[in-house]
Protein backbone atom coordinates (compact mmCIF):
# COMPACT_ATOMS: atom_id res chain seq x y z
CA UNK A 1 0.00 0.00 0.00
CA UNK A 2 1.18 3.17 -0.79
CA UNK A 3 -0.82 5.76 2.20
CA UNK A 4 -1.29 5.14 5.73
CA UNK A 5 -4.19 3.65 6.51
CA UNK A 6 -5.46 1.92 9.73
CA UNK A 7 -5.58 -1.83 10.27
CA UNK A 8 -2.75 -2.72 7.92
CA UNK A 9 0.68 -3.34 8.40
CA UNK A 10 2.12 -0.20 6.79
CA UNK A 11 2.76 1.48 10.24
CA UNK A 12 5.81 3.73 10.05
CA UNK A 13 5.63 4.49 6.52
CA UNK A 14 6.57 8.86 5.88
CA UNK A 15 2.34 8.49 5.33
CA UNK A 16 2.00 8.44 9.51
CA UNK A 17 1.33 11.32 11.48
CA UNK A 18 3.78 12.39 13.93
CA UNK A 19 2.17 11.84 17.76
CA UNK A 20 1.84 14.51 19.60
CA UNK A 21 1.30 14.57 23.30
CA UNK A 22 -1.61 16.37 25.20
CA UNK A 23 -0.96 19.58 27.14
CA UNK A 24 -1.58 19.39 30.78
CA UNK A 25 -4.49 17.20 31.96
CA UNK A 26 -5.79 17.17 28.64
CA UNK A 27 -6.81 13.90 26.65
CA UNK A 28 -4.62 12.13 24.85
CA UNK A 29 -5.11 10.73 21.75
CA UNK A 30 -9.35 10.17 20.24
CA UNK A 31 -12.19 10.10 22.93
CA UNK A 32 -13.77 8.41 19.50
CA UNK A 33 -12.25 6.61 16.78
CA UNK A 34 -14.03 4.03 13.94
CA UNK A 35 -13.16 0.65 14.00
CA UNK A 36 -10.44 -0.45 11.93
CA UNK A 37 -10.79 -2.47 9.03
CA UNK A 38 -8.47 -5.40 8.97
CA UNK A 39 -6.26 -6.56 6.72
CA UNK A 40 -9.13 -9.90 6.11
CA UNK A 41 -11.59 -6.93 5.58
CA UNK A 42 -9.24 -5.13 2.69
CA UNK A 43 -8.97 -8.41 0.88
CA UNK A 44 -12.18 -9.04 0.69
CA UNK A 45 -12.73 -5.33 -0.88
CA UNK A 46 -10.05 -5.96 -3.33
CA UNK A 47 -11.83 -9.74 -4.53
CA UNK A 48 -14.83 -7.58 -5.79
CA UNK A 49 -17.82 -9.58 -4.73
CA UNK A 50 -20.55 -8.54 -2.68
CA UNK A 51 -20.01 -8.14 1.20
CA UNK A 52 -22.78 -8.65 3.23
CA UNK A 53 -22.41 -8.03 7.09
CA UNK A 54 -26.16 -8.28 9.02
CA UNK A 55 -27.81 -10.58 11.50
CA UNK A 56 -28.86 -12.92 9.60
CA UNK A 57 -29.38 -14.67 6.10
CA UNK A 58 -33.17 -15.36 5.19
CA UNK A 59 -31.94 -17.14 2.20
CA UNK A 60 -28.62 -17.40 0.69
CA UNK A 61 -30.11 -18.31 -2.74
CA UNK A 62 -31.56 -15.00 -2.96
CA UNK A 63 -28.50 -13.66 -2.65
CA UNK A 64 -27.13 -10.95 -5.46
CA UNK A 65 -23.53 -12.48 -6.37
CA UNK A 66 -20.56 -10.86 -8.60
CA UNK A 67 -18.43 -12.37 -11.18
CA UNK A 68 -15.06 -13.94 -8.73
CA UNK A 69 -11.81 -13.49 -11.39
CA UNK A 70 -9.80 -15.29 -8.59
CA UNK A 71 -11.88 -18.46 -7.70
CA UNK A 72 -14.00 -18.63 -10.99
CA UNK A 73 -17.59 -19.11 -10.93
CA UNK A 74 -20.29 -16.24 -8.96
CA UNK A 75 -20.06 -15.05 -5.09
CA UNK A 76 -20.31 -13.10 -2.27
CA UNK A 77 -18.42 -12.86 1.44
CA UNK A 78 -20.95 -13.09 4.18
CA UNK A 79 -19.55 -11.96 7.42
CA UNK A 80 -22.21 -11.84 10.17
CA UNK A 81 -21.91 -9.86 12.70
CA UNK A 82 -20.11 -11.32 15.64
CA UNK A 83 -18.10 -13.09 13.58
CA UNK A 84 -15.59 -10.38 12.57
CA UNK A 85 -11.74 -11.33 12.91
CA UNK A 86 -13.10 -14.93 14.41
CA UNK A 87 -13.99 -16.60 11.16
CA UNK A 88 -14.99 -16.04 7.67
CA UNK A 89 -17.48 -17.39 5.76
CA UNK A 90 -18.37 -16.91 1.59
CA UNK A 91 -21.12 -18.18 -1.16
CA UNK A 92 -19.93 -19.51 -4.31
CA UNK A 93 -21.96 -20.09 -7.13
CA UNK A 94 -20.83 -23.47 -9.70
CA UNK A 95 -22.62 -22.48 -13.40
CA UNK A 96 -24.02 -25.63 -14.84
CA UNK A 97 -21.07 -27.93 -16.64
CA UNK A 98 -18.39 -25.60 -14.97
CA UNK A 99 -15.19 -25.90 -12.58
CA UNK A 100 -13.86 -22.94 -10.38
CA UNK A 101 -10.22 -22.30 -10.25
CA UNK A 102 -7.42 -24.89 -8.52
CA UNK A 103 -7.40 -22.93 -4.97
CA UNK A 104 -4.70 -23.70 -2.51
CA UNK A 105 -4.68 -21.72 0.92
CA UNK A 106 -2.97 -21.99 4.32
CA UNK A 107 -6.51 -21.79 6.42
CA UNK A 108 -8.70 -23.89 6.67
CA UNK A 109 -12.19 -24.72 4.90
CA UNK A 110 -15.73 -26.48 5.01
CA UNK A 111 -18.07 -26.79 2.59
CA UNK A 112 -22.01 -27.15 2.52
CA UNK A 113 -24.21 -27.76 -0.63
CA UNK A 114 -27.18 -25.73 -0.28
CA UNK A 115 -28.22 -27.15 -3.85
CA UNK A 116 -26.58 -28.80 -6.66
CA UNK A 117 -24.24 -31.68 -7.65
CA UNK A 118 -20.43 -32.35 -8.76
CA UNK A 119 -17.27 -33.55 -7.95
CA UNK A 120 -14.11 -32.06 -5.73
CA UNK A 121 -10.31 -33.12 -7.19
CA UNK A 122 -7.60 -32.54 -4.09
CA UNK A 123 -4.25 -33.12 -4.76
CA UNK A 124 -1.37 -33.72 -2.24
CA UNK A 125 0.98 -30.54 -1.63
CA UNK A 126 4.51 -31.39 -2.94
CA UNK A 127 3.37 -34.64 -4.54
CA UNK A 128 4.64 -36.03 -7.87
CA UNK A 129 4.81 -33.40 -10.59
CA UNK A 130 0.91 -34.52 -13.08
CA UNK A 131 -0.19 -36.82 -10.37
CA UNK A 132 -4.00 -37.57 -10.53
CA UNK A 133 -6.11 -35.94 -7.86
CA UNK A 134 -8.47 -37.71 -5.75
CA UNK A 135 -11.71 -37.19 -6.20
CA UNK A 136 -14.91 -37.70 -4.79
CA UNK A 137 -19.02 -36.95 -5.50
CA UNK A 138 -21.24 -34.33 -3.39
CA UNK A 139 -25.14 -33.74 -3.71
CA UNK A 140 -27.70 -31.45 -2.04
CA UNK A 141 -26.87 -31.27 1.47
CA UNK A 142 -23.57 -32.86 1.35
CA UNK A 143 -20.83 -31.61 4.06
CA UNK A 144 -17.25 -32.16 3.64
CA UNK A 145 -13.86 -30.65 4.69
CA UNK A 146 -10.78 -29.21 2.05
CA UNK A 147 -7.31 -30.29 3.48
CA UNK A 148 -5.42 -27.55 5.15
CA UNK A 149 -3.14 -26.09 2.02
CA UNK A 150 -3.92 -28.61 -0.91
CA UNK A 151 -4.76 -27.98 -4.63
CA UNK A 152 -8.37 -28.63 -4.91
CA UNK A 153 -10.99 -27.83 -7.59
CA UNK A 154 -14.80 -27.74 -7.19
CA UNK A 155 -16.48 -29.24 -10.90
CA UNK A 156 -20.30 -28.55 -11.37
CA UNK A 157 -21.36 -31.54 -14.44
CA UNK A 158 -24.42 -31.15 -13.82
CA UNK A 159 -27.52 -29.05 -16.29
CA UNK A 160 -28.27 -26.85 -13.23
CA UNK A 161 -25.87 -24.52 -10.86
CA UNK A 162 -24.25 -25.80 -7.34
CA UNK A 163 -24.62 -23.11 -4.76
CA UNK A 164 -22.37 -24.26 -1.50
CA UNK A 165 -21.80 -22.05 1.35
CA UNK A 166 -18.03 -22.24 2.65
CA UNK A 167 -16.96 -21.63 6.44
CA UNK A 168 -12.96 -21.04 6.65
CA UNK A 169 -10.69 -19.77 9.20
CA UNK A 170 -8.93 -16.87 6.65
CA UNK A 171 -9.85 -13.95 8.97
CA UNK A 172 -6.99 -15.41 11.38
CA UNK A 173 -4.71 -16.02 9.34
CA UNK A 174 -4.62 -12.55 7.29
CA UNK A 175 -4.73 -10.65 9.77
CA UNK A 176 -1.64 -12.37 11.40
CA UNK A 177 0.41 -12.91 8.06
CA UNK A 178 -0.89 -10.03 5.81
CA UNK A 179 1.34 -11.96 2.78
CA UNK A 180 -0.85 -13.40 -0.18
CA UNK A 181 2.21 -15.33 -1.58
CA UNK A 182 2.37 -16.86 1.78
CA UNK A 183 -1.57 -17.90 1.93
CA UNK A 184 -1.96 -19.02 -1.11
CA UNK A 185 1.84 -19.98 -2.34
CA UNK A 186 2.81 -22.15 0.48
CA UNK A 187 4.76 -24.80 -0.63
CA UNK A 188 4.52 -27.00 2.89
CA UNK A 189 2.55 -30.02 2.56
CA UNK A 190 0.97 -30.55 5.77
CA UNK A 191 1.33 -34.30 5.56
CA UNK A 192 -0.21 -35.06 8.94
CA UNK A 193 -3.11 -33.24 7.76
CA UNK A 194 -3.59 -35.47 4.39
CA UNK A 195 -1.00 -37.57 2.60
CA UNK A 196 -3.47 -38.66 -0.12
CA UNK A 197 -4.60 -41.68 1.09
CA UNK A 198 -7.43 -43.42 -1.02
CA UNK A 199 -9.97 -43.56 1.67
CA UNK A 200 -9.51 -40.37 3.17
CA UNK A 201 -13.17 -39.45 1.65
CA UNK A 202 -14.49 -42.39 2.05
CA UNK A 203 -17.45 -41.77 4.68
CA UNK A 204 -17.53 -42.65 8.47
CA UNK A 205 -20.71 -43.47 10.50
CA UNK A 206 -19.48 -44.08 13.82
CA UNK A 207 -20.28 -41.93 16.56
CA UNK A 208 -17.18 -41.57 18.89
CA UNK A 209 -17.59 -39.28 22.41
CA UNK A 210 -16.82 -36.21 22.46
CA UNK A 211 -13.17 -36.18 24.95
CA UNK A 212 -14.29 -32.67 26.00
CA UNK A 213 -17.76 -32.51 26.01
CA UNK A 214 -18.18 -35.94 26.37
CA UNK A 215 -21.12 -35.26 23.36
CA UNK A 216 -22.03 -37.48 20.49
CA UNK A 217 -18.82 -37.00 17.75
CA UNK A 218 -18.75 -38.06 14.01
CA UNK A 219 -14.99 -37.98 12.57
CA UNK A 220 -15.43 -37.90 8.60
CA UNK A 221 -14.54 -36.30 5.99
CA UNK A 222 -17.63 -36.09 3.67
CA UNK A 223 -21.44 -36.31 5.34
CA UNK A 224 -22.94 -37.28 2.04
CA UNK A 225 -26.81 -35.93 3.13
CA UNK A 226 -26.70 -33.47 6.37
CA UNK A 227 -30.43 -33.18 6.10
CA UNK A 228 -30.73 -36.57 6.42
CA UNK A 229 -28.17 -37.74 8.53
CA UNK A 230 -29.41 -40.28 11.82
CA UNK A 231 -28.23 -38.12 14.85
CA UNK A 232 -28.33 -39.20 18.89
CA UNK A 233 -30.60 -38.07 21.30
CA UNK A 234 -28.72 -34.98 22.97
CA UNK A 235 -31.47 -33.24 25.28
CA UNK A 236 -29.24 -30.65 26.18
CA UNK A 237 -30.74 -27.74 24.40
CA UNK A 238 -34.03 -29.21 25.27
CA UNK A 239 -36.26 -32.49 25.66
CA UNK A 240 -35.78 -34.09 22.08
CA UNK A 241 -32.82 -31.80 21.07
CA UNK A 242 -30.18 -34.32 18.87
CA UNK A 243 -27.09 -33.28 18.38
CA UNK A 244 -23.82 -34.42 16.35
CA UNK A 245 -20.34 -33.02 16.18
CA UNK A 246 -18.45 -33.39 12.78
CA UNK A 247 -14.53 -33.46 12.59
CA UNK A 248 -13.48 -33.23 9.45
CA UNK A 249 -9.81 -32.92 7.68
CA UNK A 250 -8.28 -33.20 10.76
CA UNK A 251 -9.31 -29.66 10.49
CA UNK A 252 -9.72 -27.65 13.74
CA UNK A 253 -12.57 -25.49 12.67
CA UNK A 254 -15.59 -26.14 15.22
CA UNK A 255 -18.92 -27.13 14.14
CA UNK A 256 -22.31 -29.28 15.43
CA UNK A 257 -25.37 -30.05 13.84
CA UNK A 258 -28.73 -29.78 16.06
CA UNK A 259 -32.17 -30.44 15.36
CA UNK A 260 -34.97 -29.06 17.45
CA UNK A 261 -38.38 -31.09 17.54
CA UNK A 262 -41.65 -30.07 15.77
CA UNK A 263 -43.76 -27.20 18.83
CA UNK A 264 -40.53 -26.85 20.69
CA UNK A 265 -38.22 -24.09 21.52
CA UNK A 266 -34.52 -24.22 22.97
CA UNK A 267 -33.84 -21.97 26.37
CA UNK A 268 -32.80 -19.01 25.98
CA UNK A 269 -28.76 -18.67 26.63
CA UNK A 270 -25.88 -17.03 26.01
CA UNK A 271 -22.27 -16.90 25.15
CA UNK A 272 -19.36 -14.84 23.67
CA UNK A 273 -19.92 -14.06 19.78
CA UNK A 274 -18.92 -16.16 16.70
CA UNK A 275 -22.20 -19.23 16.34
CA UNK A 276 -23.31 -18.73 13.16
CA UNK A 277 -26.57 -21.04 12.70
CA UNK A 278 -27.41 -22.66 8.47
CA UNK A 279 -31.04 -23.81 8.25
CA UNK A 280 -30.37 -27.22 6.49
CA UNK A 281 -34.43 -28.94 7.00
CA UNK A 282 -37.55 -27.07 8.47
CA UNK A 283 -37.53 -23.55 9.56
CA UNK A 284 -38.09 -21.58 12.19
CA UNK A 285 -36.81 -17.96 13.80
CA UNK A 286 -34.50 -16.64 16.51
CA UNK A 287 -34.37 -14.08 19.21
CA UNK A 288 -31.08 -12.19 20.20
CA UNK A 289 -30.48 -8.99 22.10
CA UNK A 290 -27.81 -7.91 24.51
CA UNK A 291 -27.66 -8.73 28.06
CA UNK A 292 -27.66 -5.45 29.33
CA UNK A 293 -31.32 -5.33 27.96
CA UNK A 294 -32.19 -8.29 30.15
CA UNK A 295 -33.01 -11.45 30.51
CA UNK A 296 -37.03 -10.58 30.33
CA UNK A 297 -36.57 -7.44 27.89
CA UNK A 298 -39.95 -6.91 27.33
CA UNK A 299 -41.15 -7.25 30.63
CA UNK A 300 -38.43 -4.26 31.39
CA UNK A 301 -39.29 -2.02 28.68
CA UNK A 302 -36.67 -3.18 26.48
CA UNK A 303 -38.29 -5.28 23.77
CA UNK A 304 -37.34 -2.61 21.38
CA UNK A 305 -33.49 -4.30 21.56
CA UNK A 306 -34.41 -7.63 20.22
CA UNK A 307 -33.66 -8.90 17.24
CA UNK A 308 -35.34 -11.67 15.05
CA UNK A 309 -34.56 -13.65 11.89
CA UNK A 310 -36.96 -16.08 10.39
CA UNK A 311 -35.19 -18.44 8.63
CA UNK A 312 -35.91 -21.90 6.11
CA UNK A 313 -33.26 -24.17 4.48
CA UNK A 314 -30.62 -21.75 3.31
CA UNK A 315 -31.14 -18.93 5.84
CA UNK A 316 -28.49 -18.15 8.74
CA UNK A 317 -28.80 -16.45 11.92
CA UNK A 318 -25.48 -14.85 13.65
CA UNK A 319 -26.29 -16.76 17.31
CA UNK A 320 -24.57 -13.61 18.87
CA UNK A 321 -24.21 -10.75 16.55
CA UNK A 322 -22.76 -8.03 19.12
CA UNK A 323 -19.84 -7.98 21.20
CA UNK A 324 -20.10 -9.77 24.94
CA UNK A 325 -22.53 -12.43 25.71
CA UNK A 326 -25.42 -12.21 24.05
CA UNK A 327 -28.58 -13.89 24.98
CA UNK A 328 -30.39 -15.89 22.03
CA UNK A 329 -33.30 -18.54 21.35
CA UNK A 330 -33.70 -20.83 18.23
CA UNK A 331 -37.48 -21.93 17.95
CA UNK A 332 -38.46 -24.25 15.70
CA UNK A 333 -42.12 -23.61 13.89
CA UNK A 334 -42.04 -25.55 10.85
CA UNK A 335 -43.95 -28.88 10.23
CA UNK A 336 -40.69 -31.02 10.49
CA UNK A 337 -38.02 -30.54 13.21
CA UNK A 338 -35.64 -27.77 12.79
CA UNK A 339 -31.92 -29.05 12.03
CA UNK A 340 -29.19 -26.22 11.76
CA UNK A 341 -25.40 -26.54 11.12
CA UNK A 342 -23.95 -24.46 13.30
CA UNK A 343 -20.48 -23.04 12.97
CA UNK A 344 -17.85 -21.99 15.24
CA UNK A 345 -14.89 -21.43 13.77
CA UNK A 346 -11.28 -21.94 15.46
CA UNK A 347 -10.70 -22.87 18.66
CA UNK A 348 -10.25 -19.53 19.73
CA UNK A 349 -13.53 -19.01 18.76
CA UNK A 350 -14.88 -21.33 20.29
CA UNK A 351 -18.17 -20.84 23.03
CA UNK A 352 -18.30 -21.91 26.90
CA UNK A 353 -15.49 -20.38 28.60
CA UNK A 354 -12.68 -22.17 26.77
CA UNK A 355 -10.39 -19.14 27.71
CA UNK A 356 -10.04 -20.80 31.24
CA UNK A 357 -6.41 -21.92 31.90
CA UNK A 358 -5.98 -26.04 30.79
CA UNK A 359 -7.63 -28.22 33.23
CA UNK A 360 -9.92 -25.93 34.56
CA UNK A 361 -13.30 -27.35 35.35
CA UNK A 362 -16.37 -25.52 33.63
CA UNK A 363 -19.70 -25.94 33.48
CA UNK A 364 -22.29 -26.69 30.40
CA UNK A 365 -23.52 -23.18 29.40
CA UNK A 366 -26.66 -25.65 28.88
CA UNK A 367 -27.42 -26.25 32.42
CA UNK A 368 -29.90 -23.55 33.33
CA UNK A 369 -28.72 -20.35 35.81
CA UNK A 370 -29.83 -22.02 39.15
CA UNK A 371 -27.36 -24.91 38.87
CA UNK A 372 -24.66 -22.27 37.72
CA UNK A 373 -25.18 -22.37 33.40
CA UNK A 374 -25.69 -19.80 31.08
CA UNK A 375 -29.40 -21.36 30.13
CA UNK A 376 -32.51 -19.07 31.18
CA UNK A 377 -35.16 -21.84 32.66
CA UNK A 378 -38.55 -21.63 30.86
CA UNK A 379 -40.02 -20.42 34.00
CA UNK A 380 -38.05 -17.77 34.45
CA UNK A 381 -38.39 -16.47 30.69
CA UNK A 382 -40.09 -13.11 29.61
CA UNK A 383 -43.94 -14.24 28.94
CA UNK A 384 -44.02 -12.72 25.82
CA UNK A 385 -41.52 -15.60 24.11
CA UNK A 386 -43.99 -18.22 24.42
CA UNK A 387 -46.76 -16.01 23.32
CA UNK A 388 -45.04 -15.19 19.87
CA UNK A 389 -43.98 -18.82 19.52
CA UNK A 390 -47.55 -20.49 20.13
CA UNK A 391 -48.24 -17.71 17.88
CA UNK A 392 -45.76 -18.64 14.95
CA UNK A 393 -46.84 -22.26 15.68
CA UNK A 394 -50.67 -21.29 14.96
CA UNK A 395 -49.87 -19.43 11.94
CA UNK A 396 -48.33 -22.54 9.86
CA UNK A 397 -51.26 -25.18 11.54
CA UNK A 398 -48.94 -26.65 14.12
CA UNK A 399 -49.23 -26.43 17.83
CA UNK A 400 -46.85 -26.26 21.09
CA UNK A 401 -45.33 -29.59 22.08
CA UNK A 402 -43.82 -27.71 25.49
CA UNK A 403 -45.22 -29.74 28.57
CA UNK A 404 -47.02 -26.99 30.75
CA UNK A 405 -45.13 -27.56 33.70
CA UNK A 406 -41.95 -26.25 31.86
CA UNK A 407 -43.20 -22.58 33.18
CA UNK A 408 -43.57 -23.27 36.45
CA UNK A 409 -41.54 -22.08 39.18
CA UNK A 410 -40.05 -24.49 41.34
CA UNK A 411 -40.06 -24.21 44.81
CA UNK A 412 -37.42 -22.47 46.28
CA UNK A 413 -36.28 -20.86 43.14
Amino acid sequence: MTEYEEGTTNYGSAKTPTFVPPTGDDFGGKKEFKSPKQPYDHFMDEERVPIYRKIGIEDVRDLDLGEWARIGGRGAYIQLLGTEELWGMHVIEIPPGASLEIEQHIYEKILYVVEGMGTTEVWRNGGPAGSAPQTFEWGDGSLFGIPLNTPHRLINGSSKRALLIAGTTAPAVFNMYDNRDFIFKNPYPFDERYSGGSDFFDYRDELLTDPVRGRAMQVTNLIPDLPNLKMPLDNQRGAGTRRIQPWMANARFYMKVLEFQVGRYTPAHYHPPSAVLICIKGGGFTYTWPREAGLQPWEVGNGDLVQRVDYGPGGMVAAAPGGGDWVHQHFATSAEPLRVLAMNGPPSARIGGLFAPPGATLKSSNLGMSDGGRSIEYWNEDPRIRADFEAALAQNGTFTRMQPELYERPAGQ
